[in-house]
């Protein structure tokens, strides 16, 4: 299957004694697919997520894209976004700035950039605000933006880390859609983690859950 393979994974932490937070999980997510992980605080599900992306080493474990294995590919070599649960946007920069800079980071042409953002701007539901603070932005409208500056690169996978946790209800229902149709009309795979399953099951094609650092049946 193309996309990414897990083939039992695992994430453990240093201490006395040591905490097997991820226990040997094994998925598939198929190339376009977005999967929801699904599951209480403290179940493994962020801890396997970030070991996917690379930000935490597994102890264990396979993580391919395709045929590649990337237990040595480093973070930004691997093709992966990422959007954490406050956006993490830099507010000293404008709504275009913002989305711009990986791409300017990766050497992309002046012309180039403004086209890829307007581009994004649209994608999110932003047309027309590139110029605006981040600050003078709602909650809703700034993880929009985090998710555009994810997708400039055009990730082969978005992981989203909670990324609607810190909303208030009828917002988080609203963005939840419009999360999964940006995904579904960008052809992005998507893996998700949420503690809702509401949430979990308008933003991804499949759930799976998790508990105790492995999945459930």
């Amino acid at each position: 299957m193309s996309g990414l393979t897990v083939r039992d994974l695992r994430v453990t932490y240093p201490g006395r004694p040591p905490v097997e937070a991820v226990r040997g999980v094994s998925l598939e997510i198929a190339r376009g697919e977005s999967v929801a992980l699904l599951g209480p605080s403290g179940c493994g599900k962020s801890s396997l997520l970030s070991a996917v992306v690379g930000i935490v080493d597994a102890s264990g474990g396979t993580v391919r894209w395709d045929a590649e294995d990337l237990a040595r590919v480093p973070v930004h070599r691997r093709g992966f976004g990422l959007v954490f649960q406050d956006g993490q946007l830099f507010p000293h920069l404008t709504v275009g700035a913002n989305i711009a800079f990986g791409l300017e980071m990766a050497g992309m042409a002046r012309a180039a950039r403004a086209e890829r953002v307007a581009e994004l701007l649209e994608l999110v539901g932003l047309a027309g605000l590139g110029g605006r603070a981040v600050t003078e932005l709602s909650g809703g409208q700034r993880q929009r933006v985090a998710l555009a500056r994810s997708l400039g690169p055009r990730p082969r996978l978005l992981a989203l880390d909670e990324p609607l946790s810190s909303l208030d209800a009828d917002l988080r229902s609203r963005l939840a859609v419009e999360v999964r149709d940006i995904l579904q009309t960008s052809g992005t795979t998507g893996l998700v983690v949420t503690h809702d399953a509401a949430e979990a099951a308008v933003m991804a094609d499949r759930v799976l859950r998790m508990d105790d650092g492995r999945l459930a049946d």
